[in-house]
């Protein structure tokens, strides 16, 4: 959520007309998640990257729902699902452990 929270406040700023001040809390929320993705306990942070691309998803959808008020359909969910196995598959596959 830091980073969709970040990243909508430049979109805020830059398409919706708000005020340059909405890039302050922006810029606080996109270091937190630079901060947060650091504590994730995997060997490869490409690895720890790629896996958060599902958890990505799942969070923009709920803020379209939340935030915006745009209800996902059944594509929307069957595609997070999708993405939550493909993430899942990359955090906890053996790896040749």
């Amino acid at each position: 959520m830091a980073e969709i929270a970040g990243c909508f406040a430049f979109w805020a700023w830059l398409r919706l007309g708000r005020s340059v001040w909405w890039l302050v809390p922006g810029c606080v929320s996109l270091v937190a998640f630079a901060w947060l993705l650091t504590l994730v306990d995997v060997a490869a942070a490409g690895r720890a990257y790629a896996a958060y691309g599902g958890i990505y998803i799942v969070a923009a959808l709920l803020w379209l729902w939340g935030a915006e008020g745009v209800r996902p359909d059944r594509w929307d969910i069957g595609g997070v699902a999708l993405c939550l196995v493909g993430a899942g598959f990359i955090l906890f596959a053996p790896h040749g452990r």
